[in-house]
Formats: structure tokens, C-alpha cells, sequence
């Protein structure tokens, strides 16, 4: 199964893993079944060595908000250890934000560059080349020159989620 992010910047489609994520996948479904993610904003870019990331899925466009319900941690296996308790999120990969252990909700990230992360993000899926070319434009823009880290902030242009939409 595949949803279908369709952005101001382009398309990026998500191949889900339901096998490894199941309450993941049903959420993030549902949430897209349920016009959740129209027009919300891709609110984070990470532009660090280690870090590569477009986050998306906040209503509130500010990292604080999500659905008023969380979704069970789904812990990744099998990543190459990366030191110091990371491991590598490979470029393509599509995790579920969090704040911290069971906080999970509507809030997702997807990885432009492979990114030492702990592994305490569940990993639900993974873009195409269609998908990393549509965030590797975002994240050519670079962070916005408003934000008070140049690695970390909004993106430079507005990115806005028109539409997910579940293919099977």
C-alpha cells in the first residue's frame, strides 16, 4: 500500500510497511482517509552532517500538535549501528515523529540524507526517486533565514500538504 503526499513542492510517495509498523500504518492511513494532513505545512528541516530530515504532519504548523491520540512505538530493527546509540536512517526512509517514548501521533519525517538518529523513531515506510527529488528541491532551499539555527528550522520555501491519498 502507498499514500500518496502530494505537495506544493511535488509528490512524494510513501511506501508503507505494515508487516514491521502496523499501528503505524493503520494511523497514518487513517489519517489520510480523513483529509488529516490537507493543508498543513511541512514545518522542520534539518540541514546538519548527521541529520537530513523534511518533517511534516503538524496541523498547528508548529511541532506541538497531532491527532489527541498516540500511536504505540514501533522500534526499527536490523539499521546499522551508527555510534554513540544512533543508527542510520537511510536517505528514503519515512519515520514517525516523536517528543519522546509513546508520544507519537501524526507528525512524520522523511530522511533526504542518510541521518544518525536513535532508534526510537518507527520506521513505516520509504519514498521513491520521485519522493527524494521533491524533498531534495525543499531542502535545496535551505532553512528559513528566520530561524535562529541555519541546520535547523522552517523550511526556506512553504511547503503545504495538498493531499495525501492511499493507493493500494
Amino acid at each position: 500500500m502507498t499514500v500518496v503526499v502530494d505537495t506544493s513542492s511535488g509528490a512524494i510517495p510513501v511506501k508503507l510497511d505494515v508487516a514491521k509498523t502496523p499501528c503505524t500504518v493503520r494511523s497514518f492511513v487513517f489519517l489520510a482517509t480523513q483529509d488529516y494532513f490537507t493543508n498543513t505545512t511541512c514545518h522542520r528541516l534539518t540541514a546538519y552532517e548527521q541529520l537530513k530530515v523534511l518533517q511534516c504532519g503538524d496541523p498547528s504548523g508548529t511541532g506541538t500538535g497531532g491527532p489527541g491520540y498516540v500511536v504505540p512505538d514501533e522500534f526499527p530493527v536490523g539499521l546499522k549501528a551508527a555510534g554513540g546509540g544512533s543508527v542510520i536512517y537511510p536517505r528514503g526512509t519515512v519515520a514517525l515523529a516523536n517528543a519522546g517514548p509513546g508520544t507519537g501521533g501524526s507528525q512524520f519525517f522523511v530522511v533526504y540524507g542518510d541521518s544518525a538518529i536513535p532508534p526510537t523513531y518507527s520506521v513505516f515506510g520509504e519514498t521513491d526517486a520521485t519522493g527524494l527529488s521533491t524533498v531534495d528541491q525543499v531542502a535545496g532551499r535551505g532553512v528559513s533565514p528566520s530561524s535562529s539555527d541555519p541546520g535547523d528550522g522552517q523550511p526556506a520555501t512553504t511547503v503545504t500538504i495538498v493531499r495525501a491519498t492511499v493507493r493500494e
